[in-house]
């Protein structure tokens, strides 16, 4: 039977003490969190972090708190080991640039839809009789101007005589 990596009898050194090549106390900070059968987390975090480092966190937290200051010791260790520059910032700085530019994707489509929309509205308005197009117009306020490239931002998504249209303002700005 094991419980917190070690078996009941024979003492099996956590993966802490078995590469630091010490004897595994039964008190050992290291044993619930770097159980025997995962010697690549504490060498990572060993590498990166020192030992001696490791133990002072631990033994300053709450037993509660362990674990979680473990797991991220884990994925800190692991980022610098992959990246020793920036760690885990390069990867949290490489999917921030990502998120940025779907966000300008998304916002020039659907600038796009309502620039299609505005032409449909356009040619629809003038057969009477056809007001389909006046519920569907998306709002140009939810396109943000940063997000448009500046050749669009010089065109007018107006191009309709608002005389002549009495109902699209309201579409234009209803939800």
């Amino acid at each position: 039977m094991k419980e917190n990596g070690r078996k009941h009898g024979a003492l099996s050194p956590c993966a802490a003490c078995k590469l630091l090549r010490r004897r595994c106390a039964p008190d050992c900070v290291f044993a619930p969190y770097f159980p025997a059968d995962e010697p690549q987390k504490f060498a990572s975090v060993h590498k990166v972090f020192g030992a001696s480092n490791v133990n002072k966190m631990l033994q300053e937290l709450p037993e509660h708190q362990r674990s979680d200051a473990v797991s991220s010791m884990v994925y800190e260790a692991n980022a610098r080991v992959r990246d020793p520059v920036y760690g885990c910032v390069g990867a949290i700085s490489s999917l921030q640039r990502q998120i940025d530019s779907l966000q300008n994707q998304l916002a020039l489509a659907q600038a796009e839809v309502v620039h299609m929309r505005m032409r449909q509205f356009g040619s629809t308005s003038s057969n009477p009789g056809t007001n389909s197009a006046d519920e569907n117009i998306a709002s140009v306020a939810d396109v943000p101007s940063k997000f448009m490239p500046s050749h669009h931002q010089s065109k007018s998504f107006f191009c309709v005589d608002m005389v002549d249209q009495p109902n699209m303002a309201e579409s234009l700005w209803s939800y």
